[in-house]
C-alpha cells in the first residue's frame, strides 16, 4: 500500500474514534508536545534531554548543565508550537509572511551574536537579528565537504512572496501531506533567516497538517540522516522521496493517536531509554561537580583528550599551506578568573603547548575561555596583501559543562570530548575554506 493511501486509511480510522475522551486527548497532546519540542530543537543542537524537556515544559523546573539560552529556546519553541495550533484552528486566517517572521522572532527569543564565515572565507561574528530576513548569504557544508548555498539575501523577499502565493494557490488543490511537505522543502531551500530556519520549516509543516485535521509530524533527531537525505534528493528535483518520508512519520503519528484514542498506552519502546538517560545524568551529577572543583584535573583531561589531538592534526594539515605565504601567525588567548594570557607566535604545536602548559600548571585558576587561531599573511608571488584564516576555535567554560565554538558548536559535560571524527571534520573544513579563500583571490 502506498504511504499516502495508508495515511488516508489511518486518518479515517482516527476520525471514527472522535470525539476522543478528554483524558485520552490530553495524554496524546502532551506526548506530541514533548516529542515535537524535544526532537525539533535537538536536531539543531539543543542538548536538553527528553526528561529535562519534560521537566521544563510540564513542571516549569530546570535540571542539568546547559546554557540559559537552551532553556529559553525550548520554552519559546513550545510557545511557537501553541501559536501554530491556534493558527491552524482559525481556518479563515490565511498564512502570511508576517506570521512566518513572527515565528522566527518567537523561537530565537532575542538578538544574539554567532560565529560566521565571510564570502572570502574569513572567520567573523555577526549579530543574528530576529524576525527579519537575512542580510548576508547563508550556506551549509555537506558531509562530502561541498558547500550548498541557499537563496541570496537580495532574492529572499521576492522568493518568500512567491512562496506564500504558491501556498495560497495550492492550499486546497494538493493532497494536504504533499502540500505540507512541499511547503517545508520550499521554505528550507530559501533559508530566509540567519537562524531558526529548520525549526520554522517543521512548524510550518505541522501548521498545514493540523489545519487539515492530522496529528503533528515529529522528525526524530535519531533519524536526522534519513531526513537530510530525503531533502538532498529533493534538491535534485525528485520530491517523491521527501513526501514519502513525511508520510512515513505521519503514519507513526496517526498510529500513536489511534492507540491513545482507544485508551491504550502510548509509551514507546524507547521511552525507558530516555528515562535511563536522565537517570545516568543525575547519577553522575555529583561526580561532575567534584571533578569541576579540581581545576587542574579537569583542564588537563581536556588538554590531553581534545586539545593535543586537535592541535597535532591541525598543525599537520594546515602546514601544507605554509609555502604559499610569507608569514604564519598563531594567536592564543586564555581568560581566567585572575586575568588573561595572550601570546602570538608562528609554530602552532610548540607555541600552544608552551603557553597552555604554563597556564594549566597554575593551580587554583578558574578557566573561562581559551581561544586560538591560525592566520596566514601575504600570498607569495602576488600583489595580494591580506590575512587568510587557517581556522579559529574557542572553548567557553561553564560551571559543569563547556562549549567548543568553531564552524559548528559542540556542547559537553566535563568528562566528554570531541571524537576523532569530529576533529577531522573541523580541520578538513578549515582547509577547504582556506583553499576557497585563496582561489577567490587569485582567480
Amino acid at each position: 500500500m502506498h504511504n499516502l493511501d495508508k495515511v488516508d486509511l489511518l486518518k479515517s480510522d482516527l476520525n471514527k474514534l472522535k470525539p476522543i475522551n478528554f483524558t485520552y486527548q490530553k495524554r496524546i497532546d502532551e506526548k506530541f508536545r514533548l516529542e515535537f519540542n524535544y526532537n525539533s530543537n535537538h536536531l539543531e543542537g539543543n542538548t536538553l534531554t527528553y526528561g529535562e524537556t519534560k521537566l521544563l515544559l510540564i513542571f516549569g523546573d530546570t535540571q542539568g548543565s546547559h546554557q540559559k539560552r537552551e532553556f529559553d529556546e525550548m520554552e519559546a519553541h513550545d510557545v511557537a508550537f501553541n501559536i501554530v495550533r491556534e493558527w491552524a484552528n482559525d481556518t479563515e486566517r490565511p498564512l502570511s509572511e508576517n506570521q512566518i517572521k513572527e515565528l522566527n522572532e518567537i523561537i530565537l527569543v532575542k538578538p544574539f551574536w554567532k560565529d560566521a564565515i565571510t564570502n572570502e572565507g574569513q572567520q567573523t561574528r555577526r549579530q543574528i537579528k530576529i524576525g527579519n530576513y537575512k542580510e548576508f548569504p547563508n550556506s551549509v557544508i555537506l558531509s562530502n565537504g561541498e558547500i550548498f548555498d541557499y537563496a541570496l539575501p537580495s532574492e529572499t523577499p521576492r522568493l518568500m512572496g512567491e512562496l506564500i502565493d504558491w501556498y495560497r494557490h495550492e492550499e486546497y488543490v494538493l493532497n494536504p501531506v504533499t502540500l505540507a511537505a512541499m511547503l517545508h522543502y520550499k521554505f528550507v531551500r530559501i533559508h530566509p533567516f540567519d537562524d531558526g530556519n529548520g525549526r520554522i520549516a517543521r512548524l510550518l509543516l505541522n501548521y498545514v497538517l493540523l489545519k487539515f485535521g492530522f496529528p503533528p509530524v515529529v522528525i526524530k533527531s535519531s533519524d536526522k540522516q534519513n531526513y537530510l537525505r530525503a531533502l538532498h534528493i529533493a534538491d535534485l528535483g525528485d520530491y517523491t522521496a521527501f513526501i514519502n518520508y513525511i508520510s512515513e512519520q505521519l503514519i507513526w503519528s496517526l498510529e500513536l493517536s489511534i492507540k491513545g484514542a482507544r485508551g491504550e498506552s502510548i509509551e514507546e519502546q524507547g521511552d525507558w531509554e530516555k528515562q535511563l538517560e536522565v537517570l545516568k545524568k543525575n547519577y553522575n551529577y555529583d561526580k561532575i561537580k567534584i571533578r569541576q572543583r579540581n581545576s587542574f584535573a579537569v583542564f588537563n583531561e581536556i588538554y590531553q583528550r581534545t586539545i593535543i589531538p586537535f592541535v597535532n592534526l591541525w598543525q599537520n594539515k594546515i602546514s601544507k599551506f605554509d609555502d604559499l605565504f610569507e608569514e604564519k601567525i598563531v594567536k592564543i588567548h586564555i581568560e581566567t578568573d585572575n586575568g588573561h594570557i595572550t601570546e602570538t607566535g608562528d609554530n602552532l604545536l610548540f607555541f600552544f603547548d608552551k603557553v597552555f602548559q604554563d597556564s594549566i600548571s597554575k593551580l587554583g585558576l578558574i578557566y573561562e575561555e581559551i581561544r586560538f587561531s591560525v592566520e596566514f599573511k601575504n600570498l607569495k608571488k602576488s600583489n595580494i596583501s591580506k590575512n587568510f584564516s587557517g581556522g579559529l576555535i574557542e572553548f567557553q567554560f561553564d560551571e559543569y559543562s563547556y562549549e567548543i565554538d568553531t564552524l559548528n558548536t559542540y556542547s559537553f559535560i566535563y568528562g566528554d570530548y570531541l571524537s576523532n571524527e569530529q576533529i577531522e571534520n573541523i580541520i578538513d573544513s578549515f582547509g577547504k575554506n582556506l583553499l576557497k579563500e585563496i582561489n577567490n583571490q587569485i582567480i
